[in-house]
């Protein structure tokens, strides 16, 4: 959700204040304002920008702005420069810079703008979440204590944090539409698919013709074969969001982002949680060392149970008075191990792309498991392994990576590459998190995912590790359970992965993401000054732990400039 701040003037010049911008004999400079959302100030910009002038002593210095209406394409051949078939955050992302660059562009929407992250994902999920995670700071008797503290039973009105989660969600989704139609993006209501080479269709029969075309039409919750979903009593993540309920005992399927941020949830709330988990441990999708210590620390204390090496293989609604029946089978052998009964289950199983009634035969292109092939550059490849000229899919349709900010940054990628700047997305450098209490953070390869690489390619691997326990602002808050770890190339300084585990570490990761994708070396970042006392010094004493043999910097000079 990306947007920028423009400012427009009459074509009359202004006088600044008597102050030096640059030296006496230096040429006029171009300023560009930007980085800031309109809405944030409460106002839209006009549709038409112009340049405006400054009269500083006698010297004219020409201040340009990016145009922000949405006016002829470029190519009159053509309805739009761009058409991006789906309004979710990566259409949205994709939507703005392109207008920024001076694209006529328009968005086609089938449901509601924001699409699955703002609507029944990692917007309204985040407001339960900061519900759980006053409710669970309340109910610990000791932590509050530990503050001289005293504060009586807490509890909560369900509807009330229904609602919470509810308005955010539409809050943020009109300041989506908001953001678009102050830019002048073209918002088209209906539903899209390719007809042919640069030419769309939405809502009934609406035609339209783009030089370039993005489909970003994100994904929906994969329910397994065997498991019948009712809404009420089994349930997928876009009703448990919802909070309609808040049963006695629920089965989560699935131990990933979405099954323990949801644990987290219910248990704060008071509800007893039981996981199913197909693979032997739970958490597999987190570096090791980190998943172990996040059980020990959001799992085994609290009202948690779990079964692993299980396919949830028959999920049956509650009805007539029985509970939820959910029969367990084992994952490699296939035997019955176990029937549960339980007041509800929430399936958290992934979430498969959405990709039919698309159109894409018609330009001859074949979804592998549901997923858009795409090549590096998100560029769409046909059922002959060539490209579709002019065509694009980002975000959790392409699958490379089922992140909401991952879907915009490819689709600011794709716009960049549309009007002439060549660019490839370091997927590797795009951070995770769970947001759970304490949260767990990520960026790059696991410990055993660096190991393999290394075998392969013949270099030594290191961790570095440090703890919040060493760290001054996380035991003012009592908040010391917590562990950040990095894998890196002892012989050159690269960071491969950091993974973190304690408070705040969804906002402490980005120092670690924006490293790898600047290509900066440890030997470089580990002289940056971080204030004390604060929760970034975890990172920069793990970027101090490190030894690397060569002191020498190896940051290309081009990322030092840039930096």
């Amino acid at each position: 959700m990306q947007s920028a701040f423009s400012l427009s003037f009459s074509q009359s010049s202004l006088t600044l204040p008597n102050r030096p911008l640059s030296s006496p004999n230096a040429a006029p400079r171009n300023l560009r304002f930007c980085g800031l959302r309109r809405e944030a100030f409460g106002f839209s910009p006009p549709k038409q920008l112009n340049s405006c002038r400054f009269q500083v002593k006698n010297r004219r210095i020409e201040v340009s702005a990016a145009a922000g209406g949405n006016g002829a394409p470029s190519n009159k051949s053509f309805d739009y420069d761009l058409v991006i078939i789906g309004a979710g955050v990566g259409g949205h992302g994709a939507a703005l810079h392109a207008v920024e660059k001076g694209l006529k562009t328009a968005i086609i929407e089938g449901d509601v703008v924001g699409g699955t992250c703002v609507n029944r994902g990692c917007v309204p999920s985040k407001a339960l979440l900061a519900v759980s995670g006053r409710m669970r700071e309340l109910q610990n008797e000791h932590h509050m204590k530990s503050f001289g503290l005293q504060v009586s039973a807490a509890g909560y009105d369900r509807q009330g944090v229904a609602d919470h989660a509810s308005n955010l969600a539409t809050k943020i989704r009109n300041n989506l539409t908001n953001s678009m139609k102050a830019l002048g993006v073209d918002i088209l209501t209906g539903f899209g698919s390719v007809l042919g080479p640069q030419k769309v269709k939405y809502g009934k029969d609406n035609v339209i013709t783009a030089k370039d075309i993005i489909i970003a039409t994100g994904s929906v919750p994969f329910v397994p074969k065997g498991i019948e979903v009712d809404g009420k009593t089994v349930i997928t993540s876009d009703h448990a969001l919802k909070l309609e309920s808040v049963p006695d005992w629920i089965a989560i399927v699935g131990s990933g982002y979405i099954g323990l941020e949801f644990s987290d949830v219910y248990t704060a709330l008071g509800s007893e949680v039981t996981f199913i988990e197909a693979l032997d441990q739970l958490m597999p999708g987190f570096d090791p060392e980190i998943s172990k210590l996040a059980q020990r620390v959001l799992i085994n204390p609290r009202k948690i149970d779990y079964h692993t090496g299980v396919f949830a293989s028959k999920i049956t609604p509650a009805k007539d008075g029985r509970p939820v029946m959910i029969e367990l089978i084992d994952a490699k052998t296939k035997e019955h191990k176990d029937t549960l009964e339980v007041d509800a289950a929430l399936i958290a199983t992934g979430r498969a792309p959405f990709t039919n009634g698309l159109g894409l035969e018609n330009i001859n292109v074949a979804t592998q498991r549901g997923f858009i092939p795409v090549d590096e550059r998100m560029r769409v490849i046909d059922g002959n392994g060539k490209l579709v000229p002019n065509l694009y899919c980002i975000g959790d349709a392409n699958g490379k990576l089922m992140l909401a900010h991952a879907a915009s940054a490819q689709g600011i990628s794709v716009v960049e590459q549309v009007t002439g700047r060549d660019h490839v997305l370091n997927h590797l450098s795009i951070p995770a998190a769970c947001f759970t209490h304490p949260e767990i953070s990520m960026v790059g390869l696991t410990e055993p995912q660096a190991r393999e690489k290394a075998e392969k390619e013949g270099f030594k691997v290191s961790i570095a590790k440090t703890s919040f326990k060493a760290n001054t602002k996380a035991l003012a808050e009592n908040e010391g359970e917590g562990l950040a770890k990095m894998i890196y190339r002892p012989d050159n300084g690269e960071i491969l992965g950091v993974h973190i585990f304690g408070l705040h570490a969804a906002d402490l990761i980005h120092e670690a993401s924006n490293a790898i994708a600047l290509g900066t070396r440890i030997q470089d970042i580990k002289l940056a000054v971080h204030a004390h006392p604060t929760l970034s010094e975890v990172v920069d004493e793990l970027f101090k732990a490190a030894k690397v043999e060569s002191p020498a910097s190896t940051t290309p000079q081009s990322v030092k400039a840039a930096v």
